[in-house]
């Protein structure tokens, strides 16, 4: 057991058995605050290769708070960076090093950074150390309460919501969510004076490895970036590697229902607790019920009715998120009422079934879905909450290795939507090799052939022009994928 775990639980509450299933009583057993007299990064010369970044700039601000002596680069400033450069942090926009020198003992890029990025080369003619995003991440959570939230899809939206419940709850927590939410400060990430630190834990690049996480959540599992993994097992074996990084007194928040998890699982070393809808597990949630869309539950923990969530937002994957999240609050020592509460009042990350306007009469939503699960789920709660007489969806694919070894799923993947727009794919960390093995017509002859309609239109102006000509009342027009698809509804509703 390190040091840092022993801080946790005493060690009576270590349990030897491999697979122990916990029974927290919220503010006695819920897990204690670490043990940390002073951060080792005082004092350090920090400098962040692409300081804009959700990630980064959360990082950034931590650093600073621990007493670190920040400057970075953007070739794109924000906001956040602004607000960094408020603090007395220094940003270049040329990225070519001139702020770095050898008194620098750390920088930090992101796995989109390459090695010839000009910047890198400057650090490594230098000597200076470079790392990615993921390692100083798990560096700072070797510090705190790290949460990790991890899996295929709802990541983000669950790391926002455990993030709202803390704050709520006055437990001042750090965060880093991949996308922005009006209600965490509209920058993605804060560094609070508290213990806890949640954070998206992605399985890109097996970047999730390098974290330190107390508390690891397990959405789910399925076929995704097939461009470094071969296959479904050496992605289950990546987040059992994940999972196996929790140490002895931190504990496993997973999906109960989910076959690929329950092999992630299966021999975990440290307590387990599951959660589902309608299920067996240790936190379960009974729907009760469906208002504008959001569904409605009650939370049971063993058994024991606890907390009830009416959320805001749609979907019955969000009532299954939100009960992830509200396991993992408790987990940080929130109360459940409380952060039931705090989950219900969440509005939303952006890009995630965010309205945009309307245009002639037409309803205009932005998703960031781009696997085939995603496009499925996002649909069907679309439908719930607006009923449209006709849905449109503009899905731009996201990179051709995923379209090309999920086709078959994406093909299916539409049912829920009376027309499907297809743009060229957004061409993104794919070899030119991959470029040329399947095209977005590909994917629409696909969709037509399983029964649905489809269109290719390549460009964004020429997809414009047809919804300006097609939209009519009662129309929901959905733009949807991890690119620059959203550019469309901006045009439309002006």
């Amino acid at each position: 057991m390190s040091a840092l775990t022993s801080k946790l639980l005493p060690q009576s509450a270590v349990s030897s058995q491999p697979n122990p299933v916990t029974t927290p009583v919220f503010r006695d057993l819920s897990l204690p605050k670490p043990f940390r007299p002073g951060s080792k990064f005082a004092g350090m010369r920090v400098h962040f290769v692409g300081i804009g970044g959700s990630g980064m700039n959360g990082l950034a601000r931590v650093l600073l708070d621990c007493g670190a002596i920040v400057t970075g680069s953007d070739k794109s400033p924000n906001r956040a960076v602004f607000d960094l450069t408020q603090r007395g942090v220094k940003i270049s926009r040329t990225q070519h090093g001139e702020l770095l020198d050898k008194n620098i003992d750390l920088v930090v890029r992101t796995a989109a950074v390459p090695d010839s990025h000009l910047e890198i080369k400057a650090a490594q003619a230098l000597g200076l150390e470079v790392i990615k995003y993921a390692k100083l991440l798990g560096e700072v959570m070797q510090e705190r309460l790290g949460v990790a939230i991890a899996g295929t899809h709802g990541k983000s939206t669950t790391t926002a919501m455990t993030a709202l419940a803390l704050l709520e709850c006055g437990l001042d927590p750090s965060f880093v969510v991949g996308g922005t939410a009006p209600q965490l400060g509209g920058v993605g990430s804060r560094s609070g004076g508290g213990d806890a630190f949640v954070a998206e834990a992605c399985e890109y690049d097996r970047s999730f490895h390098n974290l330190a996480p107390t508390v690891a959540v397990i959405l789910n599992i399925e076929e995704d970036h097939l461009d470094c993994y071969k296959n479904i097992y050496e992605i289950i074996e990546s987040f059992r590697k994940f999972s196996s990084i929790v140490p002895q007194g931190g504990k496993i928040i997973a999906n109960g229902r989910d076959a690929n998890v329950a092999k992630v699982i299966m021999n975990a070393g440290v307590p387990v607790e599951t959660v589902s809808i309608n299920g067996e597990t240790t936190w379960s949630v009974r729907p009760r019920g469906i208002i504008n869309g959001c569904h409605q539950g009650q939370v049971l923990l063993n058994g024991v009715p606890v907390a009830t969530l009416r959320l805001s937002v749609a979907g019955e994957h969000n009532l299954m998120n939100a009960t992830m999240a509200l396991a993992a609050a408790c987990a940080c020592g929130a109360d459940p009422e409380q952060a039931a509460a705090a989950i219900s009042s969440f509005k939303g990350v952006d890009r995630r079934m965010t309205e945009m306007g309307t245009f002639n009469g037409a309803t205009v939503v932005d998703d960031y879905g781009h696997h085939p699960t995603e496009i499925r789920a996002t649909l069907a709660a679309l439908r719930e909450k607006y009923a449209p007489e006709r849905l449109i969806c503009v899905f731009q694919p996201h990179q051709h290795s995923r379209t090309r070894f999920l086709l078959d799923d994406f093909a299916v993947s539409f049912t829920a939507a009376d027309e499907t727009i297809l743009p060229d794919i957004y061409f993104v960390r794919d070899s030119e090799e991959e470029r040329h093995a399947v095209c977005a017509q590909d994917l629409a002859k696909k969709i037509i052939a399983a029964g649905q309609n489809a269109v290719h239109i390549p460009d964004f102006a020429a997809i414009v022009s047809y919804l300006k000509t097609h939209a009519r009342p009662g129309d929901l027009i959905v733009t949807m994928g991890a690119g620059n698809v959203n550019e469309i509804g901006a045009e439309l509703v002006g």
